[in-house]
């Protein structure tokens, strides 16, 4: 259950309400594909540095080691001991993007596994099926993301599968949690609105999934290649014909910078792998801006990262360190790193949620960007 707390303008701040505890919204869910933080991070560091809620990844927890396995070791929660919210997405961005050689029919998808090129058939139910015996606590409708250059004519029937595809999830979904075998009979659907750049499309699937009265939303398809405004655009454009008492997830997103917009423009949940991938080839976020520890002039620089940073690397240890252990290639300079940048972007939420609670959040907003060299 989402309960809306307090709105600016169009930026909301909510409460989603789980059998895995509240999740208090805005909030960036810290990606774990493999029911893991690449870097070395576990789950008592992401308990330590903030974290609400953590995501993984269907289509990767099926090929390996599967979900049937998952199931018997008592789902993901207990798999990776993690006992706050996990959303899982629905593997069908990995099956477009990762697969290659695939068939795409009415009642599914007919691709060959990454890892060992065993054929994988995934329609709707399979997907639920699976995000069932992981037993997240939210689980994506299995959709299809178009490119952001598809043709019209493309778009237009793969969203109309899509929406076809999200009722099947939907009754797929209702009928495993009313079996006694089912870990977490409690588990949450979020639909997904697709439709690439096109306005209208958009637009018209943000009513049509909103009729089916699900749990969330996600818009889905974008930082694919459009460009941010092009992004902004189809947010300013798609959010306002998604329920406002409901919570609506930007899939795959972002920046900060790309987080404090769509926060202006209603959007409640993030997830990217931006901190992580950034994190592990020395790249770390401030608030004057990111910074390249590989670059030479850090090789003497005894300051933390950031000064005042509470995260654990910023605690005890220097740039220069951090860069020497990154230059001799020690899996612990990336450790560092990734610990940093994810307490960056959840301490980021946290002063977002403060902001809407004070009724300031356009002023820090701007403060924000300026402060990262992205203001006006």
């Amino acid at each position: 259950m989402y309960k809306l707390l307090k709105q600016e303008g169009r930026a909301k701040r909510g409460e989603f309400h789980t059998v895995h505890g509240i999740i208090q919204t805005p909030v960036f869910m810290n990606v774990g594909t493999v029911a893991a933080i690449k870097g070395a991070v576990s789950t008592q560091d992401l308990q330590q540095i903030g974290t609400q809620v953590q995501l993984s990844n269907t289509y990767h927890l099926h090929v390996r080691p599967g979900d049937e396995i998952v199931k018997k070791l008592g789902g993901l929660h207990q798999f990776m001991v993690w006992d706050k919210p996990i959303l899982t997405d629905s593997g069908g961005f990995q099956v477009f993007s990762l697969a290659g050689l695939r068939k795409i029919k009415e009642e599914g998808v007919y691709f060959h596994s990454h890892i060992d090129g065993r054929k994988i058939f995934m329609g709707p139910e399979e997907s639920m099926q699976i995000q069932s015996n992981l037993a997240s606590t939210i689980a994506m409708a299995f959709d299809e993301c178009p490119s952001s250059v598809a043709d019209r004519s493309y778009v237009e029937d793969s969203v109309a599968r899509t929406t076809r595809w999200l009722k099947r999830c939907k009754k797929e979904l209702h009928r495993l949690n009313q079996l006694e075998t089912t870990i977490n009979r409690n588990q949450m659907l979020f639909g997904i609105n697709q439709g690439a750049i096109f306005d209208d499309i958009r637009i018209d699937h943000a009513k049509a999934v909103s009729e089916l009265d699900l749990d969330g939303y996600a818009v889905g398809g974008l930082a694919v290649g459009e460009s941010h405004e092009e992004m902004y655009h189809i947010l300013d454009l798609t959010v306002p014909h998604l329920p406002r008492n409901k919570p609506t997830y930007l899939m795959g997103v972002g920046t900060p910078a790309n987080i404090l917009e769509a926060v202006a423009r209603g959007v409640d949940f993030f997830d990217c792998v931006y901190p992580s991938r950034n994190g592990r080839h020395g790249h770390v976020y401030t608030n004057q801006g990111k910074l390249n520890l590989f670059n030479q002039k850090y090789e003497l620089d005894a300051k933390p990262i950031e000064e005042g940073c509470q995260c654990p690397a910023c605690q005890h240890y220097s740039r220069a360190y951090i860069r020497h252990l990154l230059k001799a290639k020690e899996m612990l300079g990336m450790r560092l790193c990734v610990l940093h940048n994810l307490y960056f972007y959840n301490t980021m939420m946290e002063e977002i949620r403060e902001a809407l609670d004070a009724g300031r959040f356009h002023s820090y907003k701007e403060e924000k960007l300026y402060g990262m060299g992205q203001g006006n």
